[in-house]
């Protein structure tokens, strides 16, 4: 099966644009709706951060170095790389004994405007802290302190990478259809968008008493509830739908139009993909399937401001809107 059309975009009474994509709703029974080709194979990007993360608690790192939910909710974040990010991530590498330079994600300018604004208007460049995966880089550096492994710990043989893709195997339910290098240098493993779905339906139905990995999976789950400002940032989608949803549900996006969503009250994972790798759109269908789930009022007001009805230009007139295509949800 072909791509869906998921989300539409219109200009007066044109079809402008349409993004094409998949989606999965994955529950205890397996999955549930399909949108698209369950079995399209993808790269999670960062929405499989708290995949990534597993090893450091199950390995005992986390208990060792005493991290805490913040530390968590970092290892599993695509931060805006504002002071709140940059202060928090360098807390944590001087708690190690660490220092900047051991982080291996490379910098780029935060996407904070106020943190750009002040680096931009200093002349001072970004460090590898403002980078929007250096917390799941920290993390990465404390499970290596742990094993003892080498500096280079996002090489694929390394044992960190080896942690990581063993438990993205086991969560996802499939051997890794491929590898890519992703933004921050780290290996970023493939799977079908419905194997995406059962890893996030695994973490739906995580309970700390369900033994090792449950309970890892459910401390990641508390910490980016608790803390949905660091998972992201100030006007942010996953902080907005989390901060909306009371903290009952948790989601992370992606690179390249990726989003998944943990719902634990429901035991249901969501995994999408937007084919064109469009933000705007992947966006759009999270928080559609959302209300579509009954997670997300339909009439909170972040509902309006990412599946915008209305779109207006710079002087205010409408000129269009955003739909859901014909079919979705």
């Amino acid at each position: 099966m072909a791509a869906a059309a998921l989300i539409e975009i219109w200009r007066g009474d044109l079809l402008e644009s349409l993004h094409h994509g998949h989606a999965v709703v994955y529950g205890p029974q397996g999955a549930e709706q399909v949108w698209g080709e369950a079995g399209a194979v993808v790269f999670p990007r960062s929405s499989c951060k708290m995949v990534q993360a597993l090893p450091l608690i199950e390995s005992g790192a986390a208990e060792a170095a005493g991290l805490g939910l913040r530390h968590l909710a970092l290892s599993c974040a695509s931060h805006s790389g504002a002071a709140l990010h940059v202060g928090a991530v360098g807390d944590w590498l001087t708690e190690l004994g660490m220092h900047e330079s051991d982080l291996r994600c490379g910098s780029h300018l935060p996407f904070d405007p106020v943190e750009a604004q002040r680096l931009t208007c200093s002349a001072e460049k970004p460090c590898q802290l403002h980078n929007n995966c250096s917390g799941k880089h920290a993390g990465f550096l404390t499970l290596n302190r742990h094993l003892k492994g080498g500096a280079e710990y996002v090489e694929i043989d390394h044992p960190v990478q080896r942690a990581v893709r063993r438990a993205f195997e086991e969560v996802t339910g499939e051997t890794a259809a491929g590898w890519g290098v992703d933004g921050c240098s780290a290996p970023n493993f493939a799977c079908t968008l419905e194997g995406l779905a059962r890893a996030m339906q695994f973490f739906a139905a995580a309970r700390p008493e369900g033994g090792l990995r449950a309970a890892a999976a459910a401390r990641l789950i508390e910490a980016m509830t608790a803390f949905p400002e660091l998972v992201a940032g100030e006007n942010r989608a996953c902080t907005k739908l989390m901060r909306a949803m009371g903290g009952k549900v948790t989601v992370k996006t992606g690179a390249e139009g990726v989003f998944v969503a943990i719902l634990p009250e429901q035991k249901r994972g969501v995994a999408l993909k937007i084919t064109d790798g469009a933000s705007r759109a992947s966006e759009a269908a999270i928080t559609a399937l959302l209300v579509h789930l009954g997670a997300l009022d339909p009439d909170n007001p972040v509902v309006a401001q990412l599946l915008p009805p209305v779109s207006k230009n710079w002087r205010g007139f409408a000129t269009g809107g955003m739909r859901l295509a014909k079919g979705f949800c």
